[in-house]
Order: C-alpha cells, then structure tokens, then sequence
C-alpha cells in the first residue's frame, strides 16, 4: 500500500495535541497568508494567533508565510499599524483618543512602512521571536529563540540575538542555488510522502536524484 499524504486542511495535526494548528485552515484574515502544513505551537491557545501573535494589523502591508513553516511558541509579528510619526517634537496618537483630537486623524494614516512581512518556505522560527514590519526571511531560514528580526535574513541563513544577526548559512551559495531550484516544497504531495526521509536527512545529491521527473 502506498504511503499516505499528511492532510494539509486539519487544525490539529498530531493526535492528542491541540497545542499545535496548522495555520492555512485556521487563518481568515485577507492580510495573511499562509502555504499549507504551516504550523504554529503553543500550549495555551493557538486558535488565536491571528490576535495574540499578529499585532497591529490594520493593512494594507501584507503577512506571507510560506509552506511547511515551524513556529514556536510566542513569535510575534509586529506589522506596521505600531508605526508612531517622528518627525515632531511627539510621537503620541493624540487622533486616536478623539474629542476634538479626533480631527487630525491625518496625522496619523499613511504613515511609511516597510510593505509585506514575507516568510519564505521551509522556515524555523524559535521560541519567542519577534519579527518586525517588512521583514523578508528567506527560505529554508532558522531564526534563533528569543530573537528580534530587524533585517531580512537570507535564504538558509542561521539569525539570532537582539537584535538578530546572521550567524552562519547552513549550505553553501553554490548548494543553496541548488536547493532552490529544487524548491521541494512545491513538489506534489505524495511525491513529497515517498521521499520524507531523503528530505529531512539526505543530502543535496540525494534530493535532486529523488526530484520529480
């Protein structure tokens, strides 16, 4: 009998686990999106990681998150609504607390941001990250617990620390042009099931002879 895809449209993947949700069934925001068997693991309530983990999300900027990325209890995402004016002596929301102050609303709509926040595929990001607004994180990506994503982190870069740096790349340039161009996360899914093992322990010779033909 052949091996049996995973179901990327279950909340709850892991038996007896509601700790951990894949996030494309749960998510129904139109500013996020997330590719399938994206999850995200925490022991108190996950079901509300659009309010609890996604904060001042007012738009237009976009969260992406690819395929097949693992978040750790409490990353956070701060998007651009937190964005205060700098360019006066003040940097309060005085429109926000209405009254009469309610009439300068203009101070504080367009502010500039960054654009989209995109995580790419395959990504770790570890225990209590934070990611700010408009930060790219390339795919096959592993932030380190507790860090503090100012910059963009490159494809299979290794980051960490407050705020994050790049410590090291896990491949290669020349290897993750390969990976790339591989991009296995977009193979079908039950090519994905007969080569599991090839994918999380092989080597990149070895995912490129298991590549679809």
């Amino acid at each position: 009998m052949p091996p049996v895809p995973a179901d990327p449209t279950v909340l709850h993947p892991i038996p007896g686990q509601p700790r951990v949700v894949l996030l494309k069934p749960l998510v129904t925001s139109p500013l996020i999106e997330v590719g399938e068997f994206s999850y995200y693991d925490d022991p108190d309530d996950p079901t509300a990681f659009e309010t609890r983990n996604v904060l001042y999300h007012y738009g237009p900027e976009r969260l992406v998150i690819g395929k097949f990325c693992a978040l750790g209890t409490g990353v956070r995402f701060l998007m651009n609504g937190a964005n205060h004016r700098m360019d006066g002596p003040s940097t309060f929301p005085f429109p926000i607390m209405g009254g009469s102050w309610a009439e300068h609303a203009d101070l504080i709509t367009g502010l500039p941001g960054r654009g989209d926040t995109v995580i790419g595929n395959d990504v770790w990001i570890g225990y209590r990250s934070l990611v700010m607004p408009g930060v790219r994180i390339g795919h096959g990506a592993v932030i380190a617990s507790g860090s503090v994503v100012i910059d963009d982190v490159p494809d299979y870069g290794i980051a960490g620390g407050d705020p994050a740096r790049l410590l090291r790349r896990r491949y290669s340039d020349a290897d993750i042009a390969r990976l790339l161009a591989l991009a296995w996360w977009d193979w079908p899914l039950r090519h994905i099931t007969d080569h599991v093992r090839t994918i999380m322990s092989g080597g990149v010779d070895e995912l490129e002879a298991a590549a679809p033909r």
